[in-house]
């Protein structure tokens, strides 16, 4: 019924400036619209409503990841820019903060200024 329909993300902020800055200059993100309830930017096609509340408590695990061609350079390029990657005592991750899951796909956590989890996973080729 819904498989034919556009979705829309949705995450939580409580600086809106904050949230402009890294979701806008810092990801590449296009701000779509600014009302009294959500900033909205594009996520390739898909709306991207960050939900301005007062108060808000990130999840412990991933809310938004990316699909991407190469994780390190896109590592690389979001660390130029003063994105920081999470690192983690439970798993092996190289020098650039990926983690390399059993079937092979890449992975790097890094988090939003409100401490929302976002990822980016490069697949193996299959």
């Amino acid at each position: 019924m819904l498989g034919h329909t556009q979705p829309v993300a949705f995450l939580a902020i409580t600086d809106v400036e904050r949230a402009k800055v890294f979701y806008g200059d810092l990801l590449g993100l296009r701000l779509i619209s600014d009302d009294p309830f959500a900033l909205v930017f594009d996520l390739a096609g898909v709306p991207l409503r960050l939900q301005k509340l007062r108060e808000f408590a990130p999840h412990a695990f991933t809310s938004l990841g990316w699909h991407v061609d190469d994780a390190t350079s896109t590592v690389v390029a979001l660390r130029e820019r003063g994105v920081e990657f999470e690192r983690y005592g439970f798993i092996e991750q190289d020098a650039d903060g990926i983690w390399t899951a059993p079937g092979g796909t890449r992975v790097a956590w890094f988090k939003d200024p409100d401490g929302n989890l976002l990822s980016l996973s490069q697949h193996a080729a299959v």
